[in-house]
């Protein structure tokens, strides 16, 4: 990524942190640059249509032409909207938060997050990158692979302490895929964030393939991990069958 756009990228990142009106020297402090450099990012902003000025002092804020275009985008989507009746019958299921993710480089990007219906759930964002040894999607990618490109995966892997539960040694993590295969769904048990339990399966829509997860406290998720896991499985065995495609 250019430095460029990851500034742009950061100074959006920024508003919707702060939800106000910013001036340029409150931007550039944020973003960490020279106010003359925020300046340039913010002078093509505006010619675009995407900031505007705010009050006497002329505080910048986001006008809505980031969100159309966002939404234009959304709404054509193909592989979501054939992927979020799955989400929303297993969230109606099970009750609990569901995260759609994909390989990108070495980690899981999460694509889309239909959140549980319990008052303590887990939260998650669209757009979160994730460790792949740590997450059940990770797991999922990890467990798809042929073994040796597993093995020679895994070596690369930086393998970063996320809890105090997470798995960091490539031995252990190796029998924990391995264990996941064998029972049909990978699994972390407070291994990405403290005290979530994270129960996956994979799906494929065409060539792309995809990671499909239930999330929530590990005192509700742990104890029904096989009978949640039967919940996706039966989910998913309607969509590819086509019983669920269409709904919306």
């Amino acid at each position: 990524m250019s430095r460029s756009t990851g500034r742009t990228l950061d100074l959006f990142e920024v508003f919707a942190r702060e939800r106000r009106p910013l001036s340029l020297s409150e931007l550039s402090k944020a973003i960490g640059v020279a106010p003359s450099s925020c300046f340039s990012i913010v002078k093509t902003l505006k010619s675009r249509g995407f900031l505007y000025e705010v009050g006497e002092r002329k505080a910048l804020y986001p006008t809505r032409r980031m969100l159309e275009r966002s939404l234009a985008i959304a709404e054509h989507e193909p592989h979501l909207m054939q992927l979020v009746p799955v989400m929303e019958t297993l969230r109606d299921a099970t009750g609990e938060t569901i995260i759609l993710g994909r390989r990108q480089s070495n980690e899981i990007v999460y694509l889309k997050v239909v959140e549980g219906l319990h008052t303590v759930r887990y939260t998650a964002q669209v757009g979160e990158l994730k460790p792949m040894h740590s997450s059940a999607i990770g797991k999922v990618v990890l467990g798809a692979l042929d073994r040796a490109d597993r093995l020679a995966l895994i070596e690369k892997l930086p393998l970063r302490q996320m809890t105090d539960n997470t798995i960091s040694d490539r031995g252990r993590l190796v029998a924990d895929l391995d264990e996941g295969i064998a029972r049909g769904y990978q699994m972390t048990l407070g291994e990405n964030v403290a005290d979530v339990v994270a129960i996956a399966m994979p799906v494929k829509i065409g060539n792309d393939e995809f990671g499909i997860c239930i999330a929530g406290p590990r005192h509700r998720m742990e104890p029904r991990h096989a009978e949640l896991a039967a919940i996706i499985a039966s989910t998913l065995q309607s969509f590819a069958s086509g019983k669920m495609r269409g709904r919306s």
